[in-house]
């Protein structure tokens, strides 16, 4: 199994709105993407100065796997509006038991 974790820092002056619609579309993709195995988000709880805003925790039977997770039209469209709502992000895709 592979977990792919992703954390999300949004631009100042972001509006909750253009969070909530990113939300509303990650949400979407478990239904359109059939190579994932698990998905879930949300918005941190306990901001800091260390800390990122959101983070996203999914998981792929393989690398392949992830990879067409990837590179899939729902997910780029996707990509597209996050980077319209964050400044940057951070990833890390590790080997987990599954």
């Amino acid at each position: 199994m592979i977990t792919h974790i992703v954390f999300f820092r949004f631009k100042d002056g972001i509006l909750d709105e253009k969070i909530g619609e990113m939300e509303e579309r990650l949400g979407r993709l478990p239904s359109l993407i059939g190579e994932i195995r698990k998905y879930e988000f949300g918005r941190n709880l306990f901001p800091s100065e260390r800390a990122y805003d959101f983070a996203l925790v999914s998981s792929f039977d393989s690398l392949e796997a992830l990879e067409k997770y990837r590179t899939h039209p729902e997910h780029l469209k996707v990509l597209k509006l996050i980077n319209e709502t964050c400044d940057h992000t951070r990833t890390a895709d590790i080997r987990t038991a599954g």
